[in-house]
């Protein structure tokens, strides 16, 4: 008997976000309370987007040997076992090389699992049933979001405060994380549809050649550097923003306590976001790409301002701070819908599964690269003139947009 949907589709995504925001969210956080600098901790958990920025390579992997539910469910488990080893780690001398470690594994785990439950969701459902849940498994992906970057946040907050210890807090947390991935995998094993597949072996010339053709695209060197550096501000501001937000204020942070992180983050940052990527969806069904795509790299990068003047004003008021952050991510989900449909448009037509899956790997470079970098700027410049600095950067993106437009404008 077939599985209904409803049995495995929001448990499935909410299965997806979660190792996702463990491995790129909860480690940035997890490394500053317990010490690491900001440069370390910048280098190494930007470094974690390596697996989704190759993954396109393995993906055909998955295709040729068992079926999509074995490798989400052995993903699943495998990321249990992972955490639970970071838990198990955590007190250990020389723990951040073991963690670092696992982390790394865990994020190949992770974009694995990615590739396999979206071809699942693929497979077993046929296209209007696929429109139908699109919703739903969104929502549920985002609510993974919210479980890791407020709930789980705010608990390890809850417990560093009772036992006075980060190390046993955040071992906790990531053995609770363990167990919820290894119950999921459990549930996956018996809900999951199973799936006719072909296994058929890919030869290397036909794997390559749908690559090769992205790059023959007109206007190829723009387009990729479109891709790189549309979020050039935003990716050294989503790795310093939590610790700056977590930092003292005499090493000019805010001094927020993780539950504040967590409910500044996990809630109302995200709900902002979810309601900026709504809105900016409507706003360019309206207008279409080419007259909104100024506006939208604008509405991105502009509120990046509210952290400069974080930086040099320090604000207190806790509602204050929760607003400016608000704003911030409400234009950071308005502004990243411009370049989501971007990759769909340059993507289209023949073999457009493999040239989203080569705008996905620029997207996590443009993530990954900068990110790298933003904790040794953000040391050298320190808080208020690396978030200037992070607003200034909006600029190679707003001059390729022009230059988008025009070519575009030629083109058609």
């Amino acid at each position: 008997m077939k599985t209904k949907p409803a049995f495995w589709v929001p448990s499935l995504y909410f299965a997806e976000g979660l190792p996702y925001m463990a491995v790129n969210v909860l480690s940035v956080i997890f490394y500053k309370v317990i010490g690491l600098s900001n440069e370390e901790t910048a280098f190494y958990t930007s470094s974690f987007y390596i697996p989704w920025l190759i993954k396109p390579l393995w993906s055909p992997l998955t295709e040729m040997f068992k079926t999509s539910k074995f490798w989400v469910t052995f993903c699943q488990f495998l990321c249990g076992i992972l955490f639970a080893g970071i838990a198990y780690f955590i007190p250990a001398d020389g723990f951040v090389k073991y963690t670092l470690v696992l982390f790394w594994l865990a994020a190949f785990a992770s974009a694995t699992h990615d590739i396999a439950a979206d071809g699942l969701y693929i497979k077993a459902l046929d296209k209007d049933t696929q429109a139908f849940w699109v919703g739903i498994r969104n929502t549920f992906y985002r609510l993974s979001m919210i479980f890791c970057q407020g709930g789980l946040v705010v608990l390890a907050g809850v417990l560093t405060e009772k036992y006075s210890d980060a190390k046993f807090a955040w071992q906790i947390v990531f053995g609770c994380f363990a167990g919820l991935m290894a119950l999921l995998a459990l549930y996956h094993k018996f809900t999951l549809p199973v799936t006719e597949e072909k296994h058929e072996v890919i030869r290397a010339k036909d794997f390559i050649k749908p690559f090769v053709s992205f790059f023959q695209k007109d206007g190829i060197l723009l387009i990729i550097g479109f891709l790189l550096l549309y979020r050039l501000s935003e990716a050294q501001l989503t790795k310093i923003a939590p610790m700056f937000l977590l930092d003292s204020r005499e090493n000019g942070g805010l001094g927020l306590s993780q539950s504040e992180l967590g409910i500044i983050n996990g809630t109302v940052g995200l709900i902002a976001l979810i309601l900026g990527g709504i809105l900016g969806g409507i706003f360019i069904a309206k207008r279409g790409l080419n007259k909104s795509l100024i506006i939208m790299i604008l509405a991105l990068n502009l509120p990046d301002l509210f952290y400069a003047y974080m930086a040099w004003a320090q604000p207190q008021n806790f509602f204050a701070v929760s607003s400016m952050v608000f704003i911030e991510q409400f234009g950071y989900g308005f502004g990243f819908t411009a370049y989501t449909v971007y990759m769909m448009q340059i993507s289209a037509g023949e073999n457009s599964s493999s040239h989203y899956a080569v705008c996905t790997a620029f997207m996590a470079a443009g993530m990954m690269l900068p990110g790298m970098i933003s904790g040794v700027l953000q040391t050298a410049f320190g808080y208020k003139m690396f978030f200037v600095w992070v607003v200034l950067c909006a600029i190679p993106s707003v001059v390729l947009a022009l230059m988008i437009k025009k070519h575009d404008g030629r083109k058609n």
